[in-house]
């Protein structure tokens, strides 16, 4: 488990990159031994050129030519290098449901910390759950500012309606792709970025959710013929942990990264599946800590009594993140290594 220490956020400040941010997130891990190889290489040719002066190999004045011709080789291979290694892998950060104001605060106060902390790209939130049940526009402007490239929903996705028209008009906040289509929204779409398109797909699983919903398995079939784009992530919203585990198997070798979300409670099962995709059958949650599912547990506890429904209750007290990162190799879209993260 990581433990960042909260920001504190002062009134006003707002959480956008700043316009070099970017660029030196992605800089090499090894650029200062890059650097040491360049100077290593120098000296060797200092080292040389004496030599063939007091052998008199090369006279004083055709180093020129020379230093420069070589000067300018170093240069090249070093650019290449550097390139390579700027385009070769890539951060994704998927964060668990999103659950009530608690949720949003501590998104809020503590994101734009964790994806420094990471050299983070590229942002998958879930928030279904913002507003405990379902997610209003205000919600999700909310969550967007607080660092999300992308929100995905679940089976709460309808709770609030007015949500309908902002799904319209947005195509960064995501609904799951195996709805009925005369549904509004979209279920997956494809992103650029300064690393290359990414494509995000949201679906929802059928077993006890009790959702007038398409098959996931044939649907993110064919979604997957439609798409071109080597790095595709896929939000798996579902009960069953035999059903999210069997898309990320299902999935293996055809796309990114496949993270299970709706329960609310992190998995020990981060890693890279056999064919390079990269899984988790469930990210966790993003609310208060002290509750159940991020619910006061006095209600839960009343609920299974037998006590009569109400509504639910968000519980109050300090708040965390469960999230995971998946790091991308971007010429082959597979993935390298998955780590699963917990932050309060």
């Amino acid at each position: 488990m990581h433990y960042i220490r909260k920001k504190r956020i002062e009134s006003g400040e707002k959480l956008k990159q700043q316009p070099c941010e970017f660029f030196f997130r992605l800089l090499p891990v090894d650029f200062a031994d890059s650097m040491c190889k360049l100077l290593i290489y120098m000296i060797m040719f200092a080292l040389i050129y004496d030599f063939m002066l007091q052998y008199k190999i090369l006279k004083k004045w055709d180093v020129f030519p020379l230093l420069a011709k070589i000067i300018e080789t170093l240069i090249c291979l070093f650019t290449i290098n550097t390139e390579r290694n700027l385009k070769m892998t890539v951060n994704i950060l998927a964060v668990g449901d999103v659950c009530g104001k608690t949720g949003i605060d501590f998104l809020y106060q503590n994101l734009s910390s964790i994806k420094k902390s990471k050299n983070i790209a590229f942002t998958v939130v879930n928030g279904e759950n913002a507003n405990i049940v379902g997610i209003t526009p205000t919600q999700a402007e909310n969550i967007f500012s607080a660092g999300a490239d992308v929100i995905t929903l679940g089976n709460h996705t309808w709770a609030r309606w007015e949500i309908k028209e902002y799904l319209q008009s947005n195509n960064r906040i995501l609904r799951p792709a195996n709805f009925a289509l005369c549904c509004p929204g979209m279920g997956h779409n494809t992103y650029q970025t300064p690393f290359g398109e990414i494509a995000v797909i949201n679906l929802i699983g059928r077993f006890t959710l009790d959702s007038n919903t398409d098959n996931p398995f044939y649907v993110v079939d064919e979604i997957l013929t439609s798409l071109r784009t080597k790095m595709v992530l896929v939000d798996m919203h579902a009960e069953a942990t035999s059903e999210k585990a069997a898309m990320g198997y299902y999935l293996d070798g055809r796309v990114s990264a496949v993270w299970g979300t709706h329960t609310h409670v992190q998995t020990s099962d981060a890693g890279v599946l056999q064919k390079g995709t990269g899984f988790i059958t469930d990210l966790g949650m993003t609310g208060p800590a002290i509750s159940v599912l991020g619910i006061e547990p006095r209600q839960s506890i009343d609920k299974f009594l037998g006590e009569p429904p109400r509504r639910y209750e968000t519980a109050e007290g300090p708040g965390k993140i469960e999230c995971a990162v998946f790091t991308l190799d971007t010429e082959t879209g597979r993935c390298l290594n998955v780590e699963a993260m917990r932050i309060q």
